[in-house]
This record gives structure tokens, sequence and C-alpha cells, in this order.
């Protein structure tokens, strides 16, 4: 097979897991990394899920490389965290069948609560990590990862960003390689990671990390591109290819693995220019290590640690501004906004009427925290909804959280919520947690999750109710309601907030976009008995709009008939329309 296509980068990582012969696959759904197991499940040969969380699928894929396949774990840099426990005990085991595990940077913070750097977490774990800077290196990176994991009996990282995964580009395709399972052989010193065992494994680790320094200069992966030798840079990723746009004619040394850094390559390009430049996105993860080495070079003096960079900022820190070209103009700025229809609007609805505070967590539900809901006060990270509720119970008393509640979607509950809850009911905690169970996990495009009933593979299985799973742990209080039922919701939340006892509501109401049948109800406004007293107008539902008179208008092409902003109106001026 000897054909290109011009793929996504984070479907040419998965292609790459496919033709390096790789088996098993998990993976928690998170942008910039969803798209690598939505295309890996297009192969049947390699078995695929959707885990929990990430450290659960960097167990599954560790456990996988144990019985000697190839095994991969693909996240977003926040996952990366979640999954660090098994991640730096597995760096001392080593492997058996290659392990690699794809973490997805944000620089630019487009859909992430900060800018990790993953670079930073693979050197404290000691743990290789190489870079592509385009689709086709995509591909040929993975299975690059995956001969480096075996050889050098490691896991390996394959780092990438958002612009990489989510740009595209020409690949060659190639033929699945049809790796033999390597035979498990028990080795408790090396797998069982015990103080006694682990204390001879970091011998083993440090003694690995010098072999790859030194076999590293070596490796296929760095390439070095000799030209005007004025100007040297030393870069990685995507930022190499800004680096070629804004200065062609300087040298240049791309490095495809970035930890650890092959020193005497660095020293002999360094050695060959007259000034050298370190281009990197976020942390200056290789600029420190060159300076310590005590060569002389020019790094986050002129450029940023934040976002990401471009062609023209490079030239332009560099010093080329006679080469620059003008910036493309910028689009006009679009926030986040719920879709119309959506469930969470019109629970924030009722909890901003109520006065409530929601300590919120990560999903589209997190958009409650802007205008015009303005109802979530916190959002920390996945599953912390619940826990830093119960930290303000424990702080300030019962009576300080009477107007305050929790909020988490069904698939970050099932992520990390769970636990959350369990040490509520086990530290004898108070307090209203709102599940808001859309059936799926949204903001990552509808993937699947364990209480959906469905599979990566879209097998159907039997889904975990979330109900039994809240009253199997005891709690007495657990009301299901319809989201787009306000007045009972409002009935509920108001009665469910006063108990000095652990509450759980569940608004059971699907997504909007989940369901593909044609809309048959709508709602439209009626201008003579509009009073223009703007309360359906207060969800911020995008599908209503002013007319100059100040009455009020509903867009038939985004209106599905939620029917929110009809129970909002006390006047009767919007009426519904069956089509």
């Amino acid at each position: 097979m000897a054909n290109k296509q011009i793929m996504l980068g984070n479907a040419a990582i998965a292609r790459g897991a496919y033709e390096a012969g790789v088996k098993v696959s998990a993976a928690y759904p998170g942008t910039p990394s969803t798209e690598i197991s939505e295309n890996i499940v297009k192969y049947d040969e390699i078995y695929a899920e959707w885990s929990p969380n990430e450290k659960v699928a960097m167990e599954v894929a560790i456990g996988a490389s144990i019985s000697g396949v190839r095994a991969m774990a693909s996240m977003k840099h926040v996952g990366v965290n979640v999954a660090s426990d098994p991640l730096y005990t597995v760096a001392y085991m080593g492997v058996n069948g290659g392990l690699v595990m794809v973490a997805a940077d944000d620089p630019g913070l487009y859909s992430s609560q900060n800018e990790q750097d993953t670079r930073c977490v693979a050197r404290a774990a000691q743990v290789p990590v190489i870079e592509p800077s385009d689709s086709q290196e995509a591909k040929d990176f993975t299975k690059f990862a995956f001969e480096l994991s075996e050889k050098y009996d490691t896991p390996v990282i394959l780092r990438t960003t958002t612009r990489l995964a989510h740009s595209q580009g020409l690949v060659e395709l190639c033929d699945r390689q049809e790796i033999e399972d390597r035979p498990y052989e028990r080795n408790a010193a090396k797998n069982v990671m015990m103080p006694g065992n682990a204390k001879m494994r970091h011998l083993v680790v440090e003694e690995r990390n010098n072999k790859l320094i030194a076999d590293g200069c070596d490796f296929p992966i760095n390439k070095v591109e000799y030209n005007d030798t004025k100007i040297g840079i030393i870069t990685s990723g995507i930022p190499y290819t800004y680096v070629k746009e804004a200065l062609p004619n300087a040298s240049v040394l791309k490095l495809g693995i970035v930890h650890p850094l092959p020193r005497k390559l660095i020293e002999e390009f360094a050695s060959k220019v007259d000034t050298l430049y370190i281009v990197e996105e976020l942390e200056p993860v290789i600029e420190e290590q060159v300076k310590s080495w005590g060569i002389k070079a020019i790094g986050k003096e002129i450029f940023t640690v934040q976002g990401e960079y471009s062609a023209n900022m490079i030239r332009k820190a560099i010093g080329k501004e006679e080469l620059d070209i003008a910036e493309p103009a910028k689009a006009p700025a679009r926030p986040p906004i719920l879709c119309p229809g959506c469930p969470h609007r019109s629970v924030y609805t009722v909890l901003k009427k109520l006065k409530i505070h929601a300590a919120g967590d990560i999903g589209c539900y997190t958009l409650g925290a802007v205008a015009p809901l303005s109802v979530v006060d916190t959002v920390i990270c996945m599953g912390a909804s619940i826990s830093s509720l119960h930290g303000m119970e424990k702080a300030k008393g019962k009576d300080y959280i009477k107007n305050w509640v929790a909020v988490i979607g069904d698939s970050t509950f099932m992520h990390t919520g769970i636990n959350s809850l369990v040490n509520m009911v086990y530290n004898q905690g108070t307090g209203t947690v709102m599940i808001l169970d859309n059936s799926t996990t949204g903001m990552t495009g509808h993937q699947d999750h364990a209480a959906t009933g469905k599979t990566l593979k879209g097998e159907v299985v039997p889904a975990i109710s979330i109900p039994d799973l809240c009253r199997s742990l005891g709690i007495k209080n657990v009301v299901e309601v319809n989201a787009f039922d306000t007045e009972e919701l409002t009935r509920v939340v108001k009665e469910e907030v006063a108990k000095d006892e652990i509450s759980v509501i569940i608004t059971k109401t699907p997504c909007v976009l989940l369901s593909k049948a044609p809309v048959t109800v709508q709602y439209e406004a009626d201008p003579e008995l509009c009073k223009h007293c703007g309360q359906c107008m207060q969800p911020g539902c995008p599908a209503i709009t002013k007319n100059e008179d100040g009455s009020i208008k509903i867009n038939d092409t985004l209106c599905n008939g939620c029917s929110l902003c009809a129970q909002l109106c006390k006047f009767g001026a919007i009426k519904k329309v069956e089509l």
C-alpha cells in the first residue's frame, strides 16, 4: 500500500498507531486529543475504549504492555495530571510491549484551564518525549515512539499541541506491521514497585537516560539544516514550521526528541553558528538546559511563555522587521455560548432566580460562569465541584452552603466526581450536588461514557445508573427532574438545599444536539402581546433577539422548542407552533 491522504494531525497519530501494530488503545476525551481515539476506532485490529478517566486509561495501556503487546493511552495535557500516578511508576518499571502516552498540550488555552507544558512533567517523571511538527511526522513519530519504547525499555510520551492536532497535512500511508506479541515473563523485581525494588529500578532509569542522551544524537527524528550560520535556531514541533517561514535562510536544529536532550548534537550545532536562538512555545524547557551547559543562547528574553507563536512574532522578536508582512486581520471575537435548547441554560436560569451560587466543574456547563447566567463561581478541575463544596461546608458550616450547590456533568461525574461524592458521604458532609445529566460528553463532541450504555466502538452495553450509584452510597435524597420543568426544578432545589444532609439532584435531559430527528415544535413571539420586559432574554438564548421597537423575535432557524422562554413569559406573548 503506498498512497497519500490529507489527514488531521490526530488522525495521523491514529494511523501511526495502526501501522505500528498497536493492539490496545485507551483514552478519555479531551480537546485537543479527542479525535485520536475517534480515528483509532476505525481500525478493527485495535481494541479501543473510552476509559472513565485518564488514570484508568494509562493503567489499561500499562496492563496491555505488560502482557506483551503494543499499547497507547491518549489524553490532553491536564489529563496527564490525572494519569501521573501510574506514569511516574511505569517509568521505573519499563515496558514489555511498546507503551506510548500521547499528550496534547494547548498553548493559547483554546479549551483548557491552564497552559501546562507536558515536557516539564516528563522531566520530573524521567520519561522521554518526542515531538512531531506536521501530520506526516505525527504518523512517523508515533511509529518511532514504539520502537524507542521497546529498545530502551521505557514508556514514551508523544507530545502534540492544538495546532498540530487540528491542522491537516499530506500523509503517506503504509501497511500495518504485524508485531509478534512479546512473551510475558514473571519478574517481580521489575514489575512490583515496592520500595526495595523501586530503589534498584531508579538506577536503571538513570542508566537509561544517559544512554538516550548519547544515542539521541543519531536519532533520525532530529534534523540539522545548515544555511546562513550568522543565525542558528534550536526548535521543535509546530514552532519549527513558524521558524522556516519567518527565517528561511537561518540554520536550524530541529529536535525530534525534546527530553532527554541530545547534548553533543546541540553543542556541535551551537559551535557553528554566530548567534543562537531557542524557539519553543510555553516553558523554557530546552533553553534552561542548554544554558546550564554554558552555551550562550537567546530565548525567553525575547519570546513569550504565553500562548501560541507565529511566523511574524518570531520575525519581529529576532529583529527582522524589514522582512515583516502585515498581520492578518483578526476575526471578530465570538465568545462561547450554550446552544439553543441546552438543558444547562434552564438549570442556571432557575439557580439564578433563587440567587444560588454554584461550585462548577469542567464541561459545557462551565459557561454558566459568564453573563448573562453568571451562576458558576468556581471552576478548578475535573470532579472538583463536589470536593470544593465539601471543603466550604467543613470550613464555614452547614448554614453557609444553604445558597450553594455543586454542578457537575454526567461524564465528569463518572470521571472523578464519584470519589468526591464518596468523600462527602464518608466524612459526613452536607450539601446539594446537581448532576447535569445530558447523556453524553458534550464539550468534546458527544462521546459516550459508562453511563450512556454505548462503548467507543458503538457496542450497546449495560448503562451505569447514576441514581442507583448515588443511592448505593447511602444517600437518601436522590431526585431526578426534567431540566426544562422549571417549576418543578425550582421546588426541588429549594427543598433540597434546605436539608442538613447530602442531596443529589439529577437533571436527566439529553443534549439537544444528540437527537437527529427533525424539530416538530418551535415557539414564536407575538409583538402585540410583548411587554418588552426582557425576562425571556435573561437566559441568553441565541435564538432570541430584539426588534427595533423593543419587542422580541425568535429565530426559527435556531429555535428547537425547548420551551424555556415560554415558561418565563408571564404575558402569553410566546406561543408554541406545531410544525
